[in-house]
């Protein structure tokens, strides 16, 4: 079958598939009706062809009448509705559905990541049904190009219907004004890839890292900018880690947790909280699970901010009682006095 001449952009969003026309001169009426004819009325013949029941809305007769209904389509397979709407130089076609994740009370098409919230036999009905159409109409409009704004990965979703992990890091190197992914135009500084472990990391290499509640996860490295490294572990995942959290090798003991500042962090709040609600008994139990041997403990006053530093030297606190409680052996180059810290008693403190 030839190709019909008309010039257009077809772009995907979320659940939907947009088509855009620029026309020439400003006469419309006729190329508005010579549109809708060439492109949205085979727009809704292909759905039907793919299974689609398709019916002008009952609902938009009502308010607007037939003319201007005529211009929509209700579209319905399954447990997936669609709405087709030619609006001037435009046509989208969105998809949505109400049976699971639906976050809005007037229903799943008023949601805002449509996609996301699909199960996952649905999500891909929808994907099916948007590059069938995408195809179709770059095949039969010879004009027709698709569109994608993927030219930056930090800017775009990973998973299924968006970008993978590698065309997701592919994007960031592409928009690097350092780094191109290419090692042999540019070379890393070991003090930028030195591990965990003190080896050095090569560029493509398989390495380990906690995550963000110190699980250890497993992935493959690739550079990115200063000393952050680039992790893909699997398809869809892709964490920014600095070196020195990455392991060269095996760690051993991968089922433990490395969340032992997490744990403090968390154990010392609980502290504080029950301090605070008056029940002594608790927390005394979390000071023995902190501090199990009797030793003095300590605080820190940071002279500039006014403030005592936080738990984990991470951030600063305007009370005792939420303020980081320190050993000794802790303290580290806060033992000494300087012009901006002291270390001071947690009983002189109170």
């Amino acid at each position: 079958m030839p190709q019909i001449n008309r010039t257009g952009t077809v772009s995907f969003h979320d659940a939907s598939i947009n088509i855009w026309e620029e026309p020439e001169g400003r006469v419309l009426g006729n190329w508005e009706r010579q549109f809708k004819k060439d492109v949205f009325l085979r727009m809704a013949q292909q759905l039907r062809r793919l299974g689609w029941h398709t019916e002008v809305p009952a609902d938009m007769v009502e308010t607007y009448g037939q003319r201007l209904a005529e211009d929509h389509r209700h579209c319905r397979k399954g447990d997936l509705q669609g709405l087709l709407d030619l609006s001037g130089r435009h046509i989208e076609f969105q998809m949505w559905q109400d049976v699971a994740n639906v976050s809005n009370s007037n229903g799943g098409r008023y949601d805002f990541d449509k996609e996301q919230r699909m199960p996952y036999l649905l999500r891909l009905e929808m994907q099916r049904t948007r590059n069938r159409l995408r195809c179709y109409l770059c095949n039969v409009f010879a004009g027709y190009e698709f569109s994608s704004s993927k030219s930056d990965g930090r800017s775009e979703k990973r998973g299924p219907g968006a970008l993978t992990a590698m065309q997701f890091v592919e994007a960031c190197w592409a928009s690097s004004w350092h780094f191109k992914g290419d090692t042999s135009t540019y070379e890393i500084s070991d003090h930028n890839r030195k591990s965990a472990d003190g080896q050095l990391i090569e560029h493509g290499q398989h390495v380990y890292f906690p995550d963000s509640k110190g699980r250890m996860c497993t992935g493959t490295a690739y550079y990115n900018i200063n000393n952050m490294w680039w992790v893909v572990s699997g398809k869809y995942g892709v964490t920014n880690e600095a070196s020195f959290y990455l392991y060269a090798n095996n760690p051993g003991s991968l089922r433990d947790k490395r969340n032992e500042r997490q744990r403090r962090k968390r154990l010392e709040g609980e502290l504080s909280k029950a301090i605070k609600a008056m029940d002594f008994k608790r927390a005394q139990v979390l000071k023995e699970i902190l501090f199990p041997t009797d030793e003095p403990l300590y605080l820190i006053w940071h002279k500039g901010h006014s403030a005592w530093f936080a738990p984990d030297f991470n951030g600063y606190r305007n009370n005792t009682n939420d303020a980081g409680k320190y050993t000794r052996s802790e303290l580290g180059r806060y033992i000494e006095e300087s012009d901006l810290t002291k270390a001071v008693p947690l009983e002189v403190a109170a």
